[in-house]
């Protein structure tokens, strides 16, 4: 069984190939060309093939830091989500991996960098070496060239004993070269995923050092080092004719002294266009953090975790969408991304956050979460919210059939979906194409369930009322347990509700069979398109997208799964 999940994973793998495919052809293509153009013979006389080395992956370290902006620019993905015209089914799912395609493209820069660098390094040593007494022929003639008043020189390595390093740094390509390589450096090595939880603001800072690398790079190609021959002295020079005639440059009319210069820097034109788009995202996220953020209320519940809701002039919000918040008084940098649980139909914005890290440890007690009272309204720290946007979860409502998988904390994307499932349901001429909704939800602690429960035990009322009690079937699963718990379980099992959460639907004790659940479901919608969203740990989502590849027929009439998993 394969069907419409290995589409979707086919697609991501035609991306990375296209990706590929585009370096390659222009890495390729750029080689040849100074191979074999005749401008740069004499410049290959001198470096060889590190010439087209050198040339080939500048080219491609510019397309790729033409597309390093665009997957982090999270306001413009949001608008592509939205325009469901130009962007519809496998190809819109292709938005959620935007962090993963940012950092594809990263390595595809780091590559580039090191075969530029390493070939450019080469370079320098023939040009010095050309400049030796063991240079003879061709190539010492074509170093000597610009001593003389009248000439252009090839080489930009005057002397031999010359420090190539030194000489290196005196030009604008070696002062910007080293700068974007020191850059390249520490934003690569900051961003590993150590760095990023141990010091969230070393990552941060070091990741704006992007401003110095751009600006760098933007200007890098002023230095001109490498240089070929210019047009009006090919018409005159015949390189076919002339270079065997060296020695007669000076006297030969038809064999005039070659004249060189540098090529026009175009790291610009392929960085201008991105960098303005984020300008422009970077200016939106600013004037978001100046707008006021009320918060109309403070919940605290067990096992850590507290919900704030907020007001804030012209919010406007979809199920499963995220914010992004940054509270000042904790850190000036940090800004850390939250589901919503509200539903778009409240007049508010909620969020649940738990205490899983220095900083929201930190927002927990600034808020007198921790054990405290509670802090008066006019006493809480001031938060900015930038957002919201978009999610895998926003897709839900798309399909007849949709399975919502969460572990933990991953529930709080679920909790906006089934409120607005539980409005829409009450607004009768609302028509809905999502005709079932199956949700698990596995946790390892019960009092977790605490916040969650009544938000379920409403929705379970609503649907009851409304004989729609088929709409809607949840599962959710207790990893976790001690032995007066079971015990007190175990002495309250024939009631009609659970024991933990209040709900008809009794819990389920350790994990689900994914094996016999995704049967089940293949087997009770045989002809359906099925999203399946999820929101939790990795080891998890591969489980799952596994099960989705192998429960989709390789019919186009029979189930599809469509596999989505919450990614920020």
């Amino acid at each position: 069984m394969m069907g419409c999940w290995v589409l979707n994973e086919g697609l991501s793998i035609i991306l990375v190939l296209s990706w590929l495919g585009v370096n390659l052809y222009l890495f390729i293509d750029t080689f040849y060309w100074y191979e074999e153009e005749e401008s740069f013979h004499y410049t290959r006389v001198i470096l060889g093939s590190t010439l087209a080395w050198a040339r080939a992956s500048a080219l491609c370290l510019n397309f790729n830091c033409m597309l390093i902006l665009i997957p982090i620019s999270r306001n413009l993905i949001s608008f592509i989500r939205g325009t469901s015209i130009c962007c519809r089914g496998p190809w819109r799912r292709q938005l959620d991996k935007n962090l993963k395609f940012h950092k594809l493209v990263a390595y595809g820069i780091a590559v580039n960098a090191t075969i530029h660098v390493v070939a450019h390094f080469f370079n320098l040593e023939r040009y010095r070496w050309s400049q030796s007494k063991e240079a003879q022929g061709l190539l010492a003639a074509l170093s000597k060239l610009g001593n003389t008043p009248n000439e252009s020189y090839l080489n930009p390595i005057r002397t031999f004993p010359m420090n190539t390093t030194t000489e290196l740094l005196r030009t604008i390509a070696g002062v910007t070269g080293l700068v974007i390589s020191l850059a390249l450096v520490l934003i690569m090595t900051s961003s590993t995923e150590f760095i990023r939880q141990a010091s969230y603001e070393l990552f941060w800072c070091t990741h704006h050092v992007f401003i110095v690398f751009f600006l760098s790079l933007a200007i890098h190609g002023m230095g001109r080092i490498v240089r070929g021959q210019t047009q009006d002295s090919l018409s005159l020079h015949n390189i076919t004719f002339c270079r065997d005639r060296y020695a007669e440059w000076q006297t030969v009319a038809q064999c005039p002294v070659p004249q060189f210069s540098g090529k026009e820097p175009s790291a610009w034109k392929w960085i201008l266009g991105p960098v303005v788009l984020y300008a422009c995202e970077r200016i939106i996220r600013f004037w978001r953090f100046q707008q006021e953020v009320v918060i109309t209320k403070v919940v605290s519940h067990p096992s850590g975790v507290l919900e704030l809701h907020m007001k804030k002039r012209g919010f406007k919000m979809a199920p499963g969408q995220y914010i992004l918040v940054k509270c000042s008084a904790i850190s000036s940098l940090e800004w850390h991304p939250f589901t919503l649980t509200s539903a778009p139909q409240e007049d508010f914005f909620s969020v649940h956050i738990r205490a899983a890290g220095d900083w929201t440890a930190a927002l927990l007690e600034a808020f007198g979460a921790e054990g405290q009272a509670l802090q008066e309204p006019w006493r809480l720290p001031r938060l900015a919210v930038d957002g919201p946007f978009g999610a895998a979860l926003t897709d839900v409502f798309h399909y007849p059939v949709s399975v919502c998988i969460a572990a933990g904390i991953g529930v709080t994307p679920f909790a906006a979906l089934l409120k607005s499932i539980w409005y829409k349901c009450s607004e009768a001429q609302t028509p809905l194409k999502l005709s079932k909704v199956y949700f698990y939800w596995i946790c390892r602690d019960a009092r977790a369930f605490e916040w969650f429960a009544d938000l379920l035990l409403s929705l379970e009322t609503r649907m009851s009322e409304q004989g729609k009690t088929h709409f809607l079937s949840y599962h959710i699963f207790l990893t976790g347990w001690d032995e007066n718990q079971a015990v007190h379980i175990a002495l309250h099992w024939d009631e009609n509700t659970d024991v933990i959460t209040g709900l008809k639907q009794k819990t389920f004790y350790g994990r689900p069979n994914w094996n016999n659940e995704f049967k089940q479901i293949a087997y009770s919608h045989p002809s359906s398109s099925i999203g399946v969203f999820f929101c939790g740990p990795k080891a998890l989502s591969r489980t799952l997208q596994k099960m989705c590849h192998l429960y989709s027929s390789a019919d186009p009439r029979g189930v599809h799964f469509y596999y989505n998993k919450e990614s920020f």
